[in-house]
Parts: structure tokens; C-alpha cells; sequence
């Protein structure tokens, strides 16, 4: 592939993350042994919870390695469920989230009878703080994308948990999307909230930010407890049993480092080269629409409807091109479905399948983005006939 142009979907493993997964992984032994390598795993285990943790804005207690968001995100929602106090029977839950959540939370609904109270989302995708504070009171438990996967548009995170707080509900926060992207902060966000109540779990992701594939965290407040999915040994705060991955943590760590480091020059220069792309494609085609926030938007994100245009079809023209491109998340790759995100947005089930994500990343240049200009008008083109057809036969 010769443009890769879904760094949401998974961004390229960087080489400091490499270098500290190799080395990590010379140290033999189970950090949960008592003898001197499995202690030297601990201490490289450890380490890394602590460096993990700093750039988390959280205590290294509170970060629980698991195998990715998808886990960290059942363990936050289907724990803080059955940990929930008597009388709390309803999950909150906006539209648009990913489906690591809302098919966690469609689990919970069919398998354990919690209520869902849906909460809308803006045109521009952002979810209705109003809407939210008032499904709050009485839940069993709530939860947030920090950043919208999908259109890219960011959420007031410290406002939504400083609502959930105040209607003393446990907050689970889905940062997957937004770590490494935009400034993150557990601490901040939990604000001065007490007890079991506010902002509780936080779930991200090592491949989202240059890490390893099948590695990742959940931030459990010290103050929560929720129950664990996995049984067997309690090797982390009884949270979640199995034998630590010392060394992915150790790359997730460094990756963390990195992206934080490198955060704000990076995010300026993406920015800028995302409205370069997305000025482009609408000389190109005048109609395209950019959706989510305009500004307040995932620095790398370019999520644009192109009416009368099939997605997956113009995915597969691009991908001819040697330019790989989404239509939404990655866990929906392969399934012709309109996406839902953008069916939140009030858009139409057409209009839903007629767009394309373009998500850029570290290793993303001024050629890509010339790259993709160049081939856009044939592969729209083509798509755009292709879609003229298919309404002709209908």
C-alpha cells in the first residue's frame, strides 16, 4: 500500500516502541513469579504502568493492562453494571459510539434486562450535554466517546463527567480515538468527584498511538471497584486475571510517551494538512460535505459525504489506486451497512452509505495528500456512474 490514509483504523507501529518491546521481551519470566526473573519482569511491568500512567494523568494503581480497548471497554461498562448500587436498573448511552460499546451496552440490555436511555447526538456529532445531565438521575452507569471515531468531533469530556458526578453516576469515558491526539487527562476530568460516582474508567488503546496490536488499558478509579470479567489469580487489583504482558506494556508505554510528547506540534501540523486535503477535495467535487465539527474535530480526521456516491465503492476505486481509505470504523470493515454514526447525525440511510473517512497519522505527508487529489477525480468519477446505474436499475 503505497498511501495509507486509516491511521484510526490502526497507525504504524513506531520504531521506539519496537525497540522497547525487544528489549522487554529478553527478560524471561512471569512478573507474578517470586524468583529473580520473574521479579525483573515485574520491574519492567511496573515501570511501565508508572510511565503509562503520567501520561494518563492517573495513579500507575488505577491502569489495568488489558488486550485492547474492546476488553478495557467491556470490563468498564459490564463491571461498573454489576457492581451497580440496588434500585439502578439503566445504562446511559449516546448515540454514534462505537460498537465496543454500544453492542456491550445492547448485551447488558438483552442478557441482563438494563434499560438504555439513548441520548441524541448535534448535526455536527457532538453529544447534547443537556440531553445527557438529564438521562443521568437514577442510572446504573454512563458513558462517553471522548472523541467520535467516526466524524472525529470532540466532546467536552470534563463537562459530561462533572454531570455524571453531580447525578452521583458511575462514568465510563471512551478515549480509544482521542489519546495521543488531544490532550487527555483522567485527573482533571474526575475533578473533584468522590466515592464510586463521576468519572470512573477510561479505556485506550496501544495501536491507536504507534503501540503494539492487542494492548491496552483501562483507568479504574482507586475509588471504583467494578466487577471483573476474568477470574483466575486477581493479578491486577482483582480486576482482571492472566498473566501480564510485561513487554506490550513496556511498547505501549513508550508509544504513550512519544505521542504525548509530540502532541501539540503534531497536532498543528495535521491539522493543517487535513484542511489542505479536505479544501482539495471539494475543488475537486463541490459537492462533498465535510461532517462532524469543523474545528473542534480529531486533528488527523476528514470524514465527507459524497452525495449520489456509493463509499464502498469509491473505498474500492481509491484502493486501486493504491490509497486505502475507510467507511467507518474498522470493526464494521467488510459489512455494507450505512453507518450509524452518521444516521445520528439526522442524515438518511443514502446518505449514510455515501461516505468515506480519511484519518491521518505520524507518517502522513504532502504527497499523500497529493496522492489522493490526484486520484480522486478518476476513482469519483467512476463511482458516481457507477452509482448513476444502480439508481437507473432501481
Amino acid at each position: 500500500m503505497s498511501v495509507y490514509l486509516d491511521h484510526a483504523a490502526t497507525t504504524p507501529l513506531r520504531p521506539q516502541a519496537r525497540d522497547a518491546w525487544l528489549r522487554a521481551s529478553e527478560t524471561v519470566g512471569n512478573p507474578s513469579s517470586i524468583h529473580g526473573g520473574g521479579q525483573a519482569a515485574r520491574r519492567v511491568l511496573e515501570d511501565a504502568r508508572e510511565r503509562l500512567a503520567a501520561t494518563l494523568g492517573c495513579e500507575p494503581i488505577e491502569v489495568v493492562f488489558t488486550s485492547g480497548g474492546t476488553e478495557a471497554i467491556n470490563l468498564a461498562l459490564k463491571g461498573l453494571w454489576w457492581s451497580r448500587p440496588p434500585g439502578t436498573a439503566a445504562v446511559v448511552l449516546p448515540d454514534g459510539e462505537h460498537h465496543a460499546t454500544s453492542d456491550t451496552v445492547g448485551w447488558l440490555h438483552t442478557h441482563e434486562k438494563a434499560e438504555v436511555r439513548s441520548v441524541p447526538l448535534q448535526p455536527t456529532g457532538r453529544i447534547d450535554q443537556a440531553a445527557f445531565a438529564a438521562a443521568l438521575p437514577g442510572a446504573a452507569v454512563a458513558t462517553a466517546l471522548v472523541a467520535n471515531n467516526e466524524v472525529g468531533t470532540l466532546n467536552d469530556a470534563g463537562a459530561l463527567a462533572a454531570a455524571a458526578a453531580a447525578a452521583g453516576v458511575p462514568l465510563h469515558l471512551d478515549a480509544v480515538g482521542a489519546f495521543g491526539h488531544v490532550g487527555v487527562d483522567f485527573a482533571r476530568w474526575r475533578g473533584a468527584a468522590t466515592g464510586a460516582t463521576g468519572l470512573c474508567a477510561m479505556s485506550v488503546s496501544a495501536h491507536k498511538v504507534g503501540g503494539p496490536v492487542g494492548v491496552g488499558a483501562l483507568v479504574v478509579s482507586r475509588h471504583a471497584n467494578p466487577t471483573a470479567l476474568l477470574h483466575g489469580g486477581g493479578q491486577q487489583r482483582a480486576l482482571r486475571s492472566g498473566t501480564q504482558d510485561a513487554a506490550g506494556a513496556a511498547a505501549f508505554a513508550v508509544a504513550a510517551e512519544c505521542a504525548v510528547a509530540e502532541l501539540s506540534e503534531e497536532s498543528a501540523r495535521l491539522s493543517a494538512l487535513r484542511d489542505r486535503l479536505v479544501r482539495g477535495i471539494r475543488q475537486i467535487v463541490p459537492d462533498a460535505q465535510l461532517l462532524g465539527d469543523e474545528r473542534q474535530r480529531l486533528p488527523g480526521n476528514a470524514h465527507l459525504l459524497f452525495p449520489g456516491v456509493s463509499g464502498e465503492t469509491l473505498l474500492f476505486l481509491l484502493d486501486q489506486h493504491g490509497i486505502a481509505v475507510s467507511t467507518g470504523s474498522a470493526c464494521q470493515a467488510g459489512v455494507p451497512e450505512p453507518s450509524h454514526v452518521v444516521l445520528a447525525l439526522g442524515r438518511s440511510e443514502d446518505e449514510a452509505r455515501s461516505v468515506i473517512r480519511l484519518t491521518l497519522g505520524r507518517t502522513s505527508t504532502d504527497a499523500d495528500v497529493d496522492a489522493l487529489l490526484a486520484a480522486l477525480p478518476d476513482a469519483h468519477a467512476r463511482a458516481a456512474a457507477s452509482g448513476a446505474r444502480a439508481r437507473e436499475r432501481s
